[in-house]
């Protein structure tokens, strides 16, 4: 493994010092601690609109609308690891992650197999797990080892700061951190013996008679 790993990570929070980042930053923090090379990006409010699918990516390999999603893109295909943290919002993500996420997967055509990839969910009381469930999708629909933790990777608190509490949820992360610079260093060294998985040719069964 002659190069530094590379992890990405997309803040869904509009506030920028909210109880996400508190959970973004303990995680950074031991990601660092490994000498992986981790950025974050702040897209919670970010002007994002939703895929209105005009088909443009499946030409250009790149979305139609100028906007973060395919600054994040090159990023993306960089990096050994992806994750993606959210408040919760009526029992799910926050909707410009979504909307981020739903083109940024869709309209880059690299090959995501064995980037590792991890969510985070943070909420005053319910619907992390819900939230988990919706961010952990977009990487098993891509070949992507979705990395675990001691709990859920969910993380508490209701007024900025009091996420800083949840010495449960800071623990998850810190756990959550360590068990991907496992995973990515098992990858790397797994890629360089035996190479990636092989792929048969997509086979697309459309559920129409």
């Amino acid at each position: 493994m002659a190069e530094k790993l590379k992890v990405l990570i997309l803040n869904g929070s509009p506030r920028a010092n909210g109880n996400t980042s508190i959970a973004v930053r303990e995680l950074q923090k031991v990601l660092e601690e490994n000498n992986v090379e981790a950025e974050t990006i702040q897209i919670g409010k970010e002007a994002i609109r939703g895929c209105v699918a005009c088909g443009y990516c499946g030409e250009h390999g790149k979305c139609v609308f100028k906007d973060a999603v395919n600054e994040i893109a090159p990023k993306f295909e960089a990096a050994d690891g992806l994750v993606i943290a959210s408040p919760v919002y009526y029992g799910s993500a926050n909707a410009t992650l979504i909307a981020c996420l739903d083109r940024l997967f869709f309209s880059t055509h690299f090959d995501k197999t064995m980037k590792v990839g991890a969510s985070i969910a943070c909420a005053r009381r319910a619907g992390t797990t819900a939230t988990f469930d919706e961010l952990n999708k977009y990487f098993t629909i891509s070949n992507m080892p979705v990395v675990s933790s001691q709990y859920w990777n969910n993380i508490h608190g209701m007024n900025p700061g009091d996420a800083e509490q949840d010495g449960e949820g800071k623990q998850t992360m810190r756990t959550l951190a360590r068990n991907m610079v496992f995973l990515m260093k098992s990858i790397a060294l797994g890629k360089e013996k035996f190479g990636l998985p092989e792929k048969e040719e997509w086979i697309g069964t459309h559920f129409i008679r």
